[in-house]
């Protein structure tokens, strides 16, 4: 059952390209999260997209605009400050709306993975909502790339070989032919 989902960017795409602006490298979770150490996640208010709406969905690229934007107006701005403001408005709104969600569904186990699950200050906030939460080691927090690859096995597996390099992306893509989610 699908709760939510993004209207943009996802939140590791938009710690990339806040990286990038930041002239931070990549992957952007690892270089934000070492840039907003000693930084004030107060310094800059960026927005937290679609946080009181009543749907469970994230957008993000507003965020990664605000940090474009603040640069540009604001080109000597304390990188740490603006890592740390940048990180708390990200993790902010994916804390509100799994909160939202496990109040919803009461839920009383959450899993949090990809790459955005090695972010610290996630994983603290994380700790302090109302389900047991269960995080991968940090070894396997990783990238995207190795979440496609395991899609692509297990289509492979199943004979769902379809297309070519032309194919298009399709984020709601079945997996395996013995399920249709």
């Amino acid at each position: 059952m699908l709760l939510g989902t993004t209207r943009d960017d996802a939140v590791g795409e938009c710690f990339d390209k806040a990286a990038r602006l930041l002239d931070l490298p990549y992957p952007g979770g690892p270089s934000i999260q070492r840039a907003a150490e000693g930084g004030n996640p107060k310094a800059f208010k960026f927005p937290r997209a679609m946080l009181r709406d009543d749907t469970l969905d994230f957008s993000y690229s507003g965020l990664k605009t605000a940090v474009l934007y603040t640069l540009r107006d604001h080109p000597d701005a304390d990188r740490a400050d603006l890592a740390a403001s940048f990180q708390e408005a990200a993790v902010d709104l994916l804390i509100a709306k799994t909160e939202r969600a496990l109040e919803r569904t009461g839920a009383e186990r959450l899993v949090i993975a990809g790459g955005v699950a090695a972010n610290r200050l996630l994983r603290e906030r994380a700790a302090g909502l109302p389900a047991e939460l269960f995080l991968p080691p940090m070894k396997y927090c990783v990238d995207n790339a190795a979440m496609i690859g395991a899609a692509a096995a297990s289509r492979l597996e199943h004979g769902m070989v379809a297309g070519g390099l032309d194919t298009a992306a399709d984020p709601s893509l079945v997996l395996c032919a013995d399920r249709e989610d």
